[in-house]
């Protein structure tokens, strides 16, 4: 992502105005001149504009985190790139929960890498959620042009989940979890819900989830993972037409 600094030079070595750099990226001039001053930070949504109009390369836009953190539990080393293409490297010692995750990052077209250990699955299903829901609040920042809410409903055979989400700064759930405890290969369907409401918490985010059928645990888990990720990615990517705006009549997106 480019800095204030990078965009400093930047405007120095090509002889931009404030002016000049506002009508290539659309934003005001007023908005431009407070960045560069420091008034205000530098936004993900301004860093991919600016990025797009002058042809930079230098991973504009790139909405990253790297969250560590280690209890007397669990120890937890994450990186997240909300701009990513869907690439995973995840190891939990949880098959089925690595499977689950995988899900959310490829059809969410995150990047993710994860390592995570720790006494027993309890402790690391929630505390992997919790530093995935910090990393994604962290590489989001102010939130700046972001579509914000969005939902998705995917089947998986005989299951059908859906997700609703709203990147909005207070951490809610609202969950419809009907699970037969069966095909999970030992992972608790309850972990599930604990997983959802603690990313839900840390991340910041009204998240309503219902699994409206189905009769393999496995479908039913793997169906809601899958239209979380969806559900994530339309939430985060850039509206261009509110790219330098926060989406909320308050203009903050913290509770």
């Amino acid at each position: 992502m480019i800095g204030l600094e990078e965009l400093k030079e930047f405007k120095r070595r090509n002889g931009y105005t404030d002016r000049q750099i506002a009508e290539k990226t659309r934003y005001s001039r007023v908005y431009v001149n407070q960045v560069l001053n420091g008034v205000v930070p530098i936004s993900p949504a301004f860093s991919l504009r600016v990025g797009r109009a002058f042809s930079l390369s230098s991973g504009v836009g790139n909405r990253v985190a790297v969250i560590n953190r280690e209890t007397s539990e669990t120890k937890i080393n994450l990186e997240l790139n909300v701009d990513g293409s869907g690439q995973w490297e995840i190891d939990t010692g949880i098959k089925v929960f690595d499977h689950l995750l995988a899900q959310v990052v490829r059809h969410g077209r995150f990047d993710l890498k994860l390592t995570a250990t720790g006494d027993d699955q309890h402790h690391v299903a929630e505390d992997v959620a919790i530093c995935l829901g910090k990393a994604l609040n962290q590489a989001l920042a102010d939130k700046r042009g972001i579509t914000r809410m969005a939902d998705a409903t995917v089947p998986m055979d005989d299951a059908l989940a859906m997700v609703a989400v709203d990147i909005s700064g207070r951490g809610y759930t609202v969950l419809e979890l009907t699970f037969s405890d069966n095909d999970m290969a030992g992972f608790s369907t309850d972990l599930i819900r604990h997983f959802l409401e603690s990313l839900a918490l840390e991340a910041r985010l009204n998240l309503h989830v219902r699994i409206i059928y189905g009769m393999n645990d496995h479908h039913r888990a793997e169906a809601l993972f899958k239209a979380l990720g969806r559900a994530l990615d339309m939430a985060t990517r850039i509206d261009e037409r509110v790219a330098g705006e926060i989406p909320s009549t308050k203009d903050l997106l913290e509770g």
